[in-house]
């Protein structure tokens, strides 16, 4: 009789969860090597440059057809957008691709993300910062000096490089300021993404995860919107990843020994202190960040002083430099920060208290509501970040430790116990917490700017971080479905990227009120003309947020505001009559002219207010008789008509 026994495993439920804990988001890290072609793949770069000609025209095609109202503009423009992405980000996102090959292609698509922003205005500057900035730069043109005072943006008088390299280019070209800061623009844009790969390609020494770095990083809101503006974080953002980048360069070597390197970084850093106060505040904060980092980690046999490198040089100048800056007689840059920081951490206290209720998404302030199709991508976008930082975090440190291809939680323990190797990719791990905390302030009213400022840098690690987990899950194992589902993965962060940096205004529609670029149309710009014809230049005007802008700029008026005089205007336009409140910011202003724009009455304002966070009436539309009551008022004329648009003369309502 023959007799069988059937071995049974003991079971142990716990083991197996630990088991798949470390395979879900422990430090194991494979798929760093990959063999790489040396020779750039010239068919594929030529094909792509094509697509990319393409996508382009059918963007442009989209924003023409939304302009005249067709029904075939969506469908042109983010056919467009797909054929700009995918193709692009497939190739990019190969396992096998040349480092030549992968750099110039991520140059293109940065540069395709610039012209996307172009075609939506590509004869004149429309976003609100834009015209700012606008102001500066055509000041310094015509009156060939700085520190002119920008009734607008007082601030950025005193942060005045991205004009002063407008203006330099625009004077040696013969070029006006719209086109010369395009060129600028163009060029900082490649500067940056280069500049990005090579820094991910010094911390890993893979080309391939360099370029799976940068392109999740375009994924970044501001990236694709708001960096791409004539503005000073433009240059300011490009200055500050140069500092670092050279700064890595002469890591694990004294300073006498890097004696160009230490000049060229105090040369970025100078420029960067006077360029933008934000960019070089978080420049700061990543010097000091590393050298708390390096002096932490246990010695590895080098002494302390080689380790540091130029490191301890940096941060003293990246601190000193813009505090210096900002002694300079009339910088009010601690006034201007200070507030928004001030209500965003209040705000975002009270909610994590539940003492206020979170800010709607997908809801405009004038209660529109964004397409299912936004709301997908956007909620997609952020889903996949956290995937991505959640598994490929330990991994990223793993690498900081040396631990490439351990099993278990050894380089974890490694780090715990200060011994990791590369205090770079150690931080900057580090820093990706910080995207759920900037997430959660874009969640909040008042810190949704922080919110936005923090994601430019923050994403740096972000992008890096999530790279680990592509390369680990998709690329170790290269097989038939890897390339495409990280292609598409890459394809949906980067299109969240555009519905949140864009909102719902990707598409270029008609005239909306109070949205901004949409707001900028034919009529108030030849209204704003109209002032500087008929007037002068320098009258003490008064309007909403759109048409101050636009007399500020087109007309050449001295535009009183909130950020120039901490007045609240709005009162004066929005009052129910001429009473002695409603008149008083007209008097303490100077006003001797004022713009009322009637359509005002006609919808709320697309982002919340017509004139200021603070204005009576929160966006609500007023009733004409309250836009017009000034027709009633003894002694104020009404000089300018256009059937929207009426210009009061109220010089003699208070005897100026």
């Amino acid at each position: 009789m023959v007799s069988f026994r059937l071995a049974v495993a003991p079971c142990n439920p716990f083991r197996g969860a630990v088991h798949l804990l470390d395979a879900a988001i422990g430090c194991g890290l494979r798929g760093t090597e990959v063999a790489e072609p040396e020779r750039p793949d010239l068919s594929w770069i030529a094909a792509l440059c094509l697509s990319t000609a393409i996508a382009l025209l059918m963007i442009a095609a989209g924003h023409g057809a939304g302009r005249r109202a067709e029904a075939t503009a969506s469908l042109l423009f983010w056919s467009g957008i797909a054929l700009l992405l995918g193709p692009l980000v497939y190739r990019i996102a190969a396992p096998q691709v040349a480092r030549a090959e992968r750099l110039i292609l991520l140059i293109l698509l940065a540069e395709g993300f610039f012209f996307l922003k172009v075609l939506y205005s590509p004869t004149s500057f429309t976003d609100f910062d834009e015209l700012l900035h606008w102001i500066s730069a055509d000041d310094i043109l015509r009156y060939r000096r700085l520190f002119i005072r920008n009734p607008l943006l007082p601030i950025s008088t005193f942060y005045p490089a991205i004009e002063i390299l407008t203006t330099a280019l625009a004077n040696l070209t013969g070029f006006g300021v719209f086109a010369s800061a395009n060129v600028v623009l163009f060029i900082l844009h490649a500067i940056f993404v280069a500049t990005l790969f090579l820094f991910f390609e010094r911390l890993v020494h893979s080309s391939r995860i360099s370029a799976l770095s940068s392109v999740i990083y375009m994924g970044c809101a501001n990236f694709i919107i708001f960096d791409i503006m004539f503005a000073y974080e433009s240059l300011g953002i490009v200055l500050a990843l140069l500092a670092i980048q050279v700064e890595a360069g002469a890591s694990g070597s004294a300073p006498s020994a890097n004696i160009g390197k230490v000049l060229l970084i105090g040369l970025l850093l100078a420029s960067l202190a006077v360029t933008h106060h934000v960019s070089a505040i978080f420049c700061a904060a990543y010097f000091a960040g590393l050298l708390i980092i390096e002096v932490t980690r246990r010695s590895d046999g080098t002494s302390l002083r080689q380790r540091l490198g130029v490191t301890p040089i940096a941060t003293a100048l990246a601190v000193i430099l813009p505090l210096l800056w900002m002694q300079m007689p009339g910088n009010t840059v601690a006034g201007y920060l200070g507030p928004v920081l001030q209500s965003g951490i209040a705000e975002l206290s009270a909610k994590a208290h539940g003492a206020s209720a979170p800010r709607e998404m997908f809801v405009g302030a004038d209660g529109s509501v964004q397409p299912i199709g936004y709301r997908l991508a956007s909620v997609g976008s952020i889903l996949l970040i956290a995937l991505g930082l959640s598994t490929g975090f330990f991994r990223s440190l793993a690498l900081g430790a040396g631990g490439i291809g351990a099993r278990g939680w050894r380089p974890l323990l490694l780090v715990l116990r200060r011994r990791w190797t590369d205090s770079r990719v150690v931080f900057i791990t580090l820093v990706a917490f910080g995207f759920p905390i900037s997430v959660a302030f874009r969640l909040t009213a008042a810190g949704w700017e922080i919110g936005n400022r923090m994601t430019a840098f923050i994403f740096v690690a972000v992008g890096f971080v999530a790279a680990m987990s592509i390369v680990h899950f998709w690329q170790a194992r290269i097989t038939r479905s890897n390339v495409p589902a990280v292609s598409c993965a890459i394809f949906i962060i980067l299109l969240g990227g555009i519905t949140v940096g864009w909102g719902g205004r990707a598409v270029h529609g008609g005239y909306r009120v109070g949205a901004d670029p949409e707001s900028i149309e034919p009529m108030g710009i030849q209204a704003a003309l109209w002032t500087r014809t008929w007037l002068g230049e320098g009258n003490r005007f008064a309007a909403d947020r759109t048409n101050m802008t636009l007399l500020g700029t087109y007309g050449g008026q001295d535009v009183v505001s909130s950020l120039g005089t901490r007045l609240d205007i709005s009162r004066a336009f929005l009052g129910k009559d001429l009473s002695p409140e409603t008149l008083y910011p007209l008097r303490l202003g100077r006003v001797g002219y004022l713009l009322v724009d009637l359509r005002m009455s006609t919808a709320p304002a697309l982002l919340g207010e017509y004139f200021d966070k603070n204005e009576t009436g929160h966006g609500r539309p007023p009733p004409p008789s309250r836009l017009l009551k000034f027709d009633d008022a003894k002694g104020v004329s009404r000089i300018f008509d256009n059937g929207w648009l009426v210009v009061f003369d109220v010089r003699r309502l208070y005897a100026l």
